[in-house]
This record gives C-alpha cells, sequence and structure tokens, in this order.
C-alpha cells in the first residue's frame, strides 16, 4: 500500500509539473498583459475610442493597444475571435518586407541587384532600359515605373505573374515616382523563393515566427506556387501585434537582435518623400496616406508608421509613445477610421503611470468583453412558409448560382446553395450567430488565380431576420473583412427572387436573379 501512495503521489507530482510547463509554454506565446494605468494610458480614452468606433461608419473586428511592450487593451467584436486568423490585404506587404530583410542581412541578396538577374527564362525578347535598370529596393519602395498598376489585370487574368510583370512596361525611370503596385511586392516574394528556394511561411518560420510565438499563419499562392506577398498573409490579431512591437523594439526581441536595427529604421522611414505630390500642403498635414514610404511600410502624422491593408487592417507603431496599436475592420474610408487613433487614442497616452479610477477601468473592461457585431433580429409573423422547403433553379447567371433551398431545422435556417456544381450548406440562427465552415469563396478584393487553393475551409457566421415576407440571410466570413447579405421573396409561389450584396466590394449589390420552382 504504501509503494501504491508514493506511486499515485509521483505521478501527482509528474501531472503538476507538466500542467505548470503547458501553462508557462502557453503564456510565453503571447505577449505580457497590464492595465491601462499602469503604462501611463488613460481607460477613459480607450473608452471613448471604442464608444466613437461602434458609432462611427466602420465596422470594427478587433482591437489590441500595447504601451511598453504589454497588451493594456484588447477586444474582439463577436462573432469575431482572438483565436481566429483575419486577411490583411496589403499589411501581408510588411511581412514580405520583413523576409526581405532577413535574406539582405544573410547575404543572400541586396537592394541594388537587378530584378532582371533572378529570372532569365521569364524576360520579354527585348529589355528596356528602364527595365533592365529596376532594383529590389525599387520594388520595395512602390517606384517600379510601371503605369498604371497592372496587379489586378495580371493576378487574375495570367498564370505565370513574374512573366507578366517583367513584359508590363517600365514607363517611368525606376526610383523616381511612387505608384502603388502589389505585383511589385509578389516581385520580392518571388526573387526571395528564387534566392533561399522556400516560400514565404517556411522562410520566415525559424527566423521570426518562432521566435515571436507565431503559429498557424497562411498564405496563398499564385499559380506556379509562389507565396502572394502583396496580400495573401493570413495571420491572428495578437500576431499583427507582435511584428509592429519587433519594430518599435528595432528588429530586437526577448534581448536577440532578430533584424538589423539598420534594416528596421530604414524600411520604416521616408524612402519615397512625397507619395501625394498632387495634395496641397495644407491637406498632406492631414493625410496619413502623404508622409512618404518605405519598404512596404507608410509613414504616418505624429511621427508614426504603418502596416496597412485594404479596407482597415492596420498595424500602428507609434515611437515615440513606445505605443502599438492594431485594428482589423471593414471600412470604405481608412483615413477616417485612422483619425480615431489619433483623436481618441492618442491624448489617453501620459509619460508616467496613472491613478485608477475603478469605476471607468470597470467600464472599460465590461466594455472590451461585449463588444459584438449587431446580429439581424428575427420577426417570427412574418415567417413565409412557401419560401421553405422548396428547390428554386436560378436563371443564368455569371457568378455561376444554380439552385438555391431553405429549411427550418430547430430554429435555424439550413441553406442549400449550389454553385457551378458544387452545393454549400450553411446554417443560419435566429436572432443568434451559428457558426460554421464553408469551402465557398467569399468576396474578396483580388479574386486572384488560385485564390485560396490549399486553404481550409472557411469560418463563417450566419443568421437571419424577416422583413415584409423578404427573408434577409446574413452570412460572416470571420476570417476575413467581408460579409454577404442574401435578400430573398417570392415574386409567385413558383418565382423566387435572390439579391446579392458583399460588403465593402465595388459594386455592392454583385447579383440579382430568379429562381424557379417546379414541383
Amino acid at each position: 500500500m504504501k509503494i501504491f501512495h508514493q506511486c499515485l503521489y509521483a505521478l501527482l507530482v509528474a501531472l503538476l509539473i507538466s500542467a505548470c510547463q503547458k501553462q508557462k509554454e502557453e503564456v510565453a506565446k503571447s505577449l505580457p498583459r497590464s492595465t491601462p494605468e499602469a503604462e501611463g494610458v488613460s481607460s477613459e480614452g480607450i473608452l471613448q475610442f471604442l464608444e466613437a468606433a461602434d458609432t462611427s461608419m466602420h465596422e470594427f473586428h478587433s482591437f489590441m493597444m500595447l504601451r511598453h511592450g504589454k497588451v493594456i487593451a484588447e477586444g474582439w467584436w463577436n462573432p469575431y475571435r482572438p483565436d481566429l486568423k483575419h486577411t490583411m490585404y496589403s499589411v501581408s506587404k510588411s511581412w514580405t518586407s520583413t523576409a526581405a530583410g532577413f535574406a539582405v542581412n544573410e547575404g543572400l541578396l541586396s537592394l541594388d541587384d537587378k530584378v532582371i538577374s533572378f529570372f532569365s527564362d521569364d524576360l520579354p525578347d527585348s529589355i528596356s532600359s528602364y527595365l533592365s535598370e529596376l532594383t529590389v529596393k525599387n520594388l520595395l519602395s512602390m517606384s517600379a515605373g510601371q503605369e498604371p498598376d497592372p496587379s489586378w489585370r495580371v493576378a487574375t487574368q495570367e498564370t505565370n505573374w513574374v512573366q507578366a510583370f517583367l513584359r508590363t512596361p517600365v514607363l517611368k525611370k525606376p526610383g523616381t515616382e511612387f505608384l502603388y503596385n502589389s505585383l511589385a511586392t509578389h516581385m520580392v516574394a518571388a526573387i526571395l523563393q528564387k534566392v533561399t528556394e522556400k516560400n514565404l511561411i517556411d522562410y520566415l518560420r525559424p527566423r521570426l515566427f518562432e521566435p515571436l510565438a507565431i503559429e498557424g499563419v497562411d498564405c496563398e499562392v499564385d499559380p506556379q506556387g509562389i507565396s502572394a506577398g502583396g496580400w495573401g498573409f493570413r495571420v491572428k490579431t495578437e500576431d499583427m501585434a507582435k511584428l509592429g512591437q519587433l519594430y518599435l523594439q528595432q528588429g530586437k526581441w526577448n534581448n536577440q537582435q532578430l533584424l538589423p536595427e539598420s534594416w528596421v529604421k530604414e524600411a520604416t522611414s521616408a524612402v519615397i518623400k512625397d507619395s501625394a505630390p498632387y495634395l496641397p500642403e495644407d491637406r498632406k498635414a492631414l493625410s496619413d496616406w502623404a508622409q512618404g514610404y518605405g519598404y512596404q511600410f507608410w509613414r504616418c502624422r505624429h511621427n508614426a508608421f504603418r502596416a496597412d491593408g485594404a479596407y482597415g487592417q492596420y498595424i500602428i507603431v507609434i515611437p515615440e509613445k513606445d505605443v502599438v496599436v492594431v485594428i482589423t475592420s471593414e471600412t470604405t474610408d481608412m483615413q477616417k477610421e485612422i483619425d480615431l487613433v489619433w483623436k481618441f487614442l492618442l491624448p489617453a497616452i501620459k509619460d508616467n503611470p496613472l491613478t485608477e479610477n475603478n469605476a471607468i477601468v470597470n467600464k472599460l473592461r465590461a466594455r472590451l468583453t461585449s463588444l459584438a457585431l449587431p446580429v439581424p433580429q428575427p420577426d417570427q409573423e412574418k415567417h413565409n412558409q412557401e419560401l421553405l422547403n422548396k428547390t428554386f433553379v436560378f436563371e443564368s447567371n455569371d457568378m455561376k448560382y444554380e439552385s438555391i433551398r431553405i429549411q427550418s431545422i430547430d430554429q435555424n435556417y439550413q441553406v442549400d446553395l449550389s454553385i457551378d456544381g458544387i452545393t454549400h450548406s450553411f446554417r443560419f440562427g435566429s436572432g443568434a450567430w451559428v457558426l460554421g465552415e464553408t469551402t465557398k469563396l467569399g468576396p474578396f478584393l483580388v479574386p486572384a488565380q488560385g485564390h485560396f487553393v490549399g486553404f481550409p475551409p472557411t469560418q463563417v457566421a450566419g443568421s437571419y431576420s424577416w422583413s415584409q415576407d423578404e427573408l434577409e440571410l446574413t452570412l460572416r466570413y470571420i476570417e476575413s473583412p467581408h460579409t454577404e447579405r442574401f435578400k430573398i421573396s417570392l415574386e409567385t409561389d413558383q418565382v423566387l427572387r435572390l439579391t446579392l450584396f458583399q460588403s465593402s466590394v465595388p459594386g455592392n449589390a454583385v447579383l440579382d436573379i430568379k429562381g424557379i420552382y417546379t414541383p
């Protein structure tokens, strides 16, 4: 019996040690936490920012603020969550730039290397003098000399993006004029893949992701298998914060210099000093897009810099305040969204620790834990039963929607939507979000060749509501900024009408079709 108790005790001790070790590992993966006032930031200012965010035209998905390397405020608007990745769009460029920094430091390439030197098999028959001058630095600083930006055309129509880029005329002397060009960033990714023999994820893993305890990152690839460095990354909010903190710390992490300090300074400086020469000086002073551009980082007002992506994805670094602000969202006016940071958060940052006002602190904590996007509210009396349990076949349409069937199951709706030979099933809650996943592609700014190929199913949240015999289905793609809304009604008991809206995507109402029910 004594031996049994000794063994049992040893087992319990081992389990306890294992649990403690696991907890330490989990803590190590996270940034340290603190409170606003302890780090010299007013909780009231953060609360005002959140209140302004919720009453603004912008739809926020997540927010995180760091001071002195510690997270002092964080929140996700339900159904968005901290464990989910979020499409970065052009924040991806800053991850690509970081990879370039590592490669330059390792001697694998130089900023002065000529772009054509890496792609002998993809060069056009005739190489112009400007193309022959084009360097890696020109790609990183958005001064490739192509006009207009060829990114959309090439990504949506071509299968060899490198070749298509090199065959696009270079009309301006490289390095002389700024023109945003996502395909130029993709060329950086292609060069990195040439010299490292790894894609961006694999190359960054031991150099960046592992030291910063970043896991689960993924990135789209082009039809040739090259990482889509201009827009393809998906990472979590805290991963964004870690990248911002690394740059705030001049490339140092846990007392180890990961990126050279010289690279960080140059990459975040105004390499191209005037990115908006057409603006008068008074308007430049109010624009965060007129402060200059570095190597895939924008300069900001208040001597700050940022990574940013379409529809409101930001890593804002304010060195003079030792602050990082991260936002994921969906907006059509990114300047007005950044203005909220300057109006409410910047004045809240003080030089020394502050005394806590318990009432305000508790109010902020409650607000951060209860952030939520509005849920469509049901009206049980307005259900049109004639719409349910029937399969409606759509007329021919450009988006290849073929049929739809809606069923009521346990207070929820199941919708089976057939598109181009594939049936996608969704659940929509009554006054609540129902979580699920889908292989259906949601709205996306760049519907590139091979978009999301090889990615796991997309996480979604669905809810429905009725209004005057019209059913509205809200489908949120909660790993992206975007939402789809389907408005469905019956014109007769045999004819259904479906209108599809996609938030923040040009054109908005992208589909308006009829479906026929044949018993």
